[in-house]
Parts: C-alpha cells; structure tokens; sequence
C-alpha cells in the first residue's frame, strides 16, 4: 500500500468516534438533571472548556506557547457586549461578530508570533495582553473600564429561546457551541492539515523540505484559534450580561494554560478534562475551605502532574492500556 494511501487510512480511522467519546458527552446532559442548582457553574465550565480548547489547537498541535491567549478571549467578550449594549441584541450574529474581530486580531498579531522562538512567542503574546488590557481600562467611556461593562440585552436565541434566571438557556446555548466547535476542531486535527501541525510541531526544520508551508499553516491554526477564543469570551458576556477587566488580565491566561497542562495536550479532549478537573475542584475547595483552597488546589494539581504522565489524559489513556482486550486507542 503506498504510503499517502496509509496515512489518509489512518486519518479516516482516527476521525471515527469511538463509544468513550460518546460516553463522555453524555456527562454534560446527565450533569443537567443531577445538579439542576449548579447550572451558572456547568455554563462556566462549558465555556472556559472552549477557551482551553482554543489554546490546546495552538500548543499541544502547533508547538506555539502563549502566555496572551486571554487577549482574544477579551476581544470577543467585549465585542459582544459591546454589540448588544448598543442595541444589537441577537446573540448568534454577536458571537460571529466576536469571531472575525478576535480572528483579525489573531492573523495580525501571528506574524509577530511567527517571528521568532518560544520565548519570543512568550514575550509577544503576554505583551500584547497586556496592551489591550491598558487600553480597556482607559477607555471608560467605552468599555467601563474596572467597572466592567453592563446594561447588556441580549434577545432569545431564535426568537424563542429566553435567557432565564435559572441558567436553563445559557447552559444548553454554550454548550451546543461547544460541542459545534468540538467537532470542527476534531475534524481538523484529523485531516490533512493536522497531520501537518503535528509534524510542524514534532520538527519544524524538516517540514519545509517536505514541502509543507509552515508559517502559513501557522498563520491558520493561531487565526482559527483566536477566533475560537473569541467566541467563548462572547459566549461569557452574552449569558452573564455582563464584561469584566479581568477578562484580558494575565491570570487569566495562566489559569488557562495550568487547565491544559492538567488535561494534558495536544488531544482536544484533554483541554476539557483539564477544565472540568480544575473549575469543579476550586467550586468544591473553596466551599469546604475558604481561606487555605489554593492551598489543597495547588497540592491537587502537584499529585495529578507527579502520577499522571501528560495529565488527566494521559492518564486515562495509560488505563485504558491495561485493560483486558485493548489496544490503547485514546481519543
């Protein structure tokens, strides 16, 4: 068999999904009838879940390190809710509107981040966090600066479906998106065109004399990631109604690359595990210790690092290849 026919076979076989996969997505929707009261928290976890997943397609695909990436995620959140406190209230065309601004963002700033090596890519994209983040707190008159943007109406998606004080619309609204988007990404890392990301990321120097153009690719991966970050940030303002400045302070960014590391990357389910593992972890820490939660966090996180090679997933995976009858196919 020639050897373009063998890799194309196995991108198909790896494009299938397996029952563990669709297992997992049954979680979100048995979570919706177990813990009906902590529907604001499952909404947030699908959120920043598509925030961490944006960030996985750059770093654990592309090889690019970002200690910025919260910059598109506050592009997004405050172009929708820019957009819907000036009277544009129909959530779908915001988020769309989120998107092509975090994706403009995201095209001009990669030929920056192309430029140089992971420490350059660092510097570039922590700085350009933190510029935006002094422009939206300067500019008050627009963004509301440290007391954050509101008086935001968003209408019923569809025309029918309501926003309620229950979180009902919100949790199913974000994640619908997330599982949209999950399933684009997914077929992206599966084509062509991830399998040359991989092979970027595992020895750039040789691509080229394969004839892959990397920094176009780059270019393309580092776009469709921003946007995707945009989007969530939108999803966010559009189900809290409501901006903060925090959504493009640096904190942000390291919490999201901790999540990442934690799930394990370069997987796309790893970002969601990653995310579940560390938001359902800080809601039930603070709760049971208010004062010493980062404390047992942070030892949390420690064990889960120590014991479990490549995180969450990579532990699960190293299970999974123990088990009778496998083959330690992972997701």
């Amino acid at each position: 068999m020639p050897a373009d026919s063998f890799d194309l076979a196995r991108l198909r076989a790896g494009d299938r999904w397996r029952w563990p996969e669709r297992l997992f997505w049954l979680l979100p929707v048995l979570a919706y009838f177990v813990f009906p009261d902590n529907l604001v928290l499952l909404t947030q976890i699908a959120i920043t879940a598509l925030f961490c997943l944006s960030l996985d397609l750059i770093l654990g695909y592309a090889g690019i390190v970002s200690l910025g990436h919260a910059a598109f995620f506050g592009v997004g959140a405050y172009t929708a809710g820019l957009l819907a406190s000036n009277g544009w209230s129909e959530p779908l065309s915001g988020l769309l509107a989120a998107a092509i601004c975090a994706a403009a963002l995201g095209f001009v700033t990669s030929l920056l981040v192309l430029r140089g090596a992971d420490l350059t890519r660092l510097m570039v994209t922590l700085g350009v966090a933190m510029m935006l983040y002094e422009v939206a707190n300067k500019m008050t008159s627009i963004t509301g600066g440290v007391d954050g943007l509101s008086g935001m109406e968003v209408a019923p998606i569809f025309g029918s479906f309501r926003f309620d004080l229950y979180g009902k619309t919100a949790f199913w609204y974000a994640l619908v998106v997330l599982f949209l988007l999950f399933w684009l990404a997914r077929k992206l890392v599966h084509s062509p065109f991830g399998l040359g990301l991989k092979g970027i990321r595992l020895n750039v120097a040789r691509m080229p004399a394969l004839g892959a153009p990397v920094n176009i690719r780059l270019a393309a991966v580092y776009t469709l990631a921003a946007a995707y970050a945009g989007i969530a940030g939108a999803l966010m303002a559009q189900t809290t109604q409501f901006v903060a400045l925090d959504v493009l302070a640096f904190n942000r960014s390291a919490e999201l690359l901790l999540m990442l590391v934690l799930g394990g990357s370069g997987s796309l389910y790893g970002a969601l595990l990653g995310t579940m593992v560390f938001m359902t972890a800080h809601h039930a820490l603070s709760d049971i210790n208010p004062e010493y939660w980062e404390f047992w966090l942070g030892a949390l996180l420690l064990l889960i690092v120590l014991f479990a090679r490549d995180g969450v997933m990579g532990g699960l995976r190293h299970l999974a290849r123990r088990l009778p009858g496998s083959h330690g196919d992972a997701a």
